[in-house]
């Protein structure tokens, strides 16, 4: 069972030019009124990461212009509307940041939200970032039509890339990355029991990650991961996609397909093998090589219909 249908609930200036950005500056310490977001830089008179601060029950809210990088401790939402990073953004340990908003929810749904960060995304241990929305594959977190599917979408824009180190859960939808997304170790352990606490407690489902219809203009690497399901769907990879070492508690996880990968593919030692599951996906359109569990030369069941190659030249 596809597990991203649980969720409800370059760049640089140039290019965030583009799309129209206009927010307001914050300067010295900020709180949004009705939140309990705080946003302080790193000392008076010293340029440094703005904080971002919040629980579950009362996230933080990340939105206008950040000049010098965020850093997120607790649980941070992007929903009142273009939050503009300049530099990094960095989600620390056991951490939360959820853009998966599509309105502006702060002024009662007029506008959009989005995430624009013209450095690195890092994740560390049992982070959680959830990046970007879209109709049926991960519906919107505020979409009113999400328990049908929804109708919103949001775009996301990482200029650098996206390191996750023992992340608990990453999860990225209709986005662009212009570096690599790198996701080594962590997970929820290889069970599909739905946490009792945390985001994936809030969305009534088990740990997982996820990669769909994404541009990466890098290289993607999924190692040690162990959780209950992984999949890699529709994405566009300029370099390499290797994927080895992971194990998931899902039967049907591992779902690496449809991706156009202009470099090689490698999957390997994983439990259980890349499959089609019940995808209903294409092979995956390699470049380069193809080697192992997804290998030009490796079929896997395809229901309803004949097995069918996990990868073709492409």
């Amino acid at each position: 069972m596809r597990r991203s249908a649980w969720l409800r609930v370059v760049l640089g200036v140039g290019l965030l030019g583009g799309f129209g950005v206009a927010a307001a500056l914050p300067v010295g310490a900020l709180t949004i009124p009705g939140t309990t977001a705080t946003f302080t830089p790193l000392g008076p008179g010293t340029p440094g990461p703005a904080i971002c601060t919040g629980t579950d029950a009362a996230p933080g809210q990340l939105a206008g212009i950040y000049p010098n990088g965020v850093v997120v401790f607790g649980t941070c939402w992007v929903n009142g509307g273009v939050a503009q990073v300049e530099g990094n953004l960095t989600v620390e340990p056991g951490s939360t940041v959820n853009a998966s908003f599509a309105l502006n929810d702060q002024a009662h749904g007029v506008g959009q939200s989005a995430l624009y960060v013209s450095g690195d995304i890092n994740v560390y241990a049992n982070g959680t970032l959830i990046l970007g929305c879209e109709p049926k594959a991960s519906p919107c977190t505020d979409d009113p039509a999400a328990a049908s599917g929804g109708t919103l979408s949001s775009m996301d824009v990482v200029g650098g890339s996206v390191v996750a180190s023992d992340a608990l859960g990453v999860i990225i939808h209709d986005s662009i990355i212009g570096g690599d997304v790198t996701q080594l170790g962590g997970g929820g352990g290889v069970s599909c029991q739905p946490p009792a606490s945390g985001p994936f407690a809030a969305m009534h489902s088990p740990v997982f990650s996820d990669l769909e219809d994404n541009w990466i203009v890098g290289s993607v690497t999924l190692a040690g991961l162990q959780t209950c399901w992984n999949g890699a769907l529709r994405n566009y990879v300029g370099g390499d996609f290797t994927n080895v070492g992971n194990v998931f508690a899902d039967p049907d996880a591992n779902e690496v397909l449809s991706n156009v990968v202009q470099g090689d593919l490698a999957c390997a030692s994983n439990s259980p093998v890349v499959q089609y599951g019940d995808s209903h996906a294409s092979p995956d359109r390699v470049g380069g090589n193809a080697t192992g569990e997804c290998s030009f030369f490796t079929y896997q069941p395809d229901p309803p219909g004949p097995p069918m190659p996990v990868s073709v030249p492409g």
